[in-house]
């Protein structure tokens, strides 16, 4: 049980600081965290690894009158990822699923482009070449975690590493398909939610991830730093 994202952070790092110590990254890796609950776990590692933190939002596409029930998810740049087995049960159509593509994509744009802009931040982190550290503070179905792999690769990215504090097994076996690393402190069998390893799950307000982005650039590297090669 975690006590906080903060202090599932500190412990996730210092798991990439031993990747770090026996396998190296290429250069500064630029940390990306998936809001909202993924960023003050991600603060805590771009502080310890001293590397510039960005967000990438990620929104679950949920099923018609279900909303709730996660049957692919969208990033900003309209990456698609979909549960093909659960659409084809639940018949939803293209067209359904291309109408919330365009809906979500074009709101998670706004999202991050007003944290960003509230935190001081010029741009988005050129990750072309970079090793990337995508961090949330629990996956469960993987959906956004996959999403925002691909849009990251699409951004050319070059070696993408997941870190979460918590995984749940089976997830984490699929996504080993999707990242070149994967970095994580529990991998159980029963999972049922992310906040069950949690005792302060509270829900993070935009507040709190424009502080965490703003701290991150003050107390880290700068978001738009040119990293020597």
């Amino acid at each position: 049980m975690f006590t906080n994202r903060q202090q599932a952070g500190a412990l996730l790092a210092a798991r990439l600081r031993n990747l770090y110590s026996s396998t190296g990254f290429d250069g500064t890796p630029v940390v990306v965290a998936l809001p909202r609950g993924g960023v003050p776990v991600a603060l805590e590692v771009a502080i310890a690894l001293d590397c510039p933190l960005d967000v990438l939002v990620s929104k679950k596409i949920g099923a018609p009158g279900q909303e709730e029930m996660a049957i692919g998810a969208v990033t900003a740049d309209g990456v698609v990822v979909l549960n093909e087995q659960l659409t084809r049960r639940l018949h939803i159509s293209d067209r359904y699923i291309n109408a919330h593509r365009a809906e979500l994509a074009s709101s998670t744009r706004e999202r991050e482009q007003r944290w960003r802009e509230a935190a001081g931040m010029k741009a988005p982190a050129d990750v072309r070449n970079r090793t990337v550290i995508v961090v949330d503070d629990g996956v469960a179905t993987g959906m956004t975690a996959i999403a925002a792999e691909r849009s990251l690769r699409n951004r050319g990215a070059g070696k993408i590493i997941l870190a979460a504090p918590v995984i749940a097994y089976e997830t984490m076996q699929r996504l080993e398909n999707e990242y070149d690393a994967i970095v994580t402190i529990k991998a159980p069998f029963d999972f049922l939610a992310v906040g069950q390893f949690y005792t302060d799950f509270h829900q993070v307000p935009d507040q709190e991830v424009i502080e965490a982005l703003h701290s991150a650039k003050h107390n880290g590297r700068s978001m738009v730093q040119a990293i020597p090669r």
